[in-house]
């Protein structure tokens, strides 16, 4: 096993984070849902990251995301441990006019998803990663990932009315 200098590990590591920085931190803002979170998401994992630098092999970019997504779903585990606060009546929620108001919308319905469907819908659609792949990166079967992804869209289309136009506009101008 090669021996790397300090020098090494802070040159290499340095060039990493300036050249994937930006997509990692657009990777921990879908998982977090706020920029402050996600950078603090983004940079408890590269310090991980950095600790076994000398030993990750190939492309780190995989093993960063890896971290990133398990440090989420281990937050959302210790938050949903809290006890909740009820309250009387429930926040109105902004109508859907335009593509910006449909995508606070759909931020909103995002963040109210249960940990591992956030995180399925994060590595499918943004990562666009198979079924296999989202599969074993977050640790369970192919069939709980597509479960998981066709409850959450549905989910999702329950709490954004205006999803489906978004969706079928989307597609037609691809």
């Amino acid at each position: 096993m090669r021996r790397w200098t300090v020098a090494e590990v802070d040159g290499e590591f340095t060039a990493f984070v300036n050249e994937r920085g930006a997509a990692l931190l657009r990777v921990a803002y879908a998982l977090a849902g706020s920029q402050h979170a996600a950078e603090d998401l983004l940079q408890n994992a590269l310090a991980k990251a950095y600790v076994r630098w000398s030993r990750i092999h190939g492309d780190a970019e995989p093993y960063v995301k890896r971290i990133l997504y398990h440090d989420q779903v281990s937050g959302w585990r210790r938050r949903a441990r809290r006890a909740e606060v009820p309250v009387a009546e429930l926040p109105e929620r902004p109508a859907a006019g335009d593509d910006s108001d449909l995508r606070l919308l759909v931020r909103d319905a995002l963040r109210a998803l249960p940990p591992r469907q956030r995180a399925v819908l994060t590595l499918r659609y943004l990562e666009d990663l198979s079924v296999e792949q989202t599969a074993a990166l977050l640790g369970c079967r192919p069939g709980t990932v597509a479960s998981q992804s066709t409850k959450a869209l549905a989910r999702l289309r329950k709490l954004v009315p205006g999803l489906d136009e978004l969706t079928n506009r989307t597609e037609v101008t691809r």
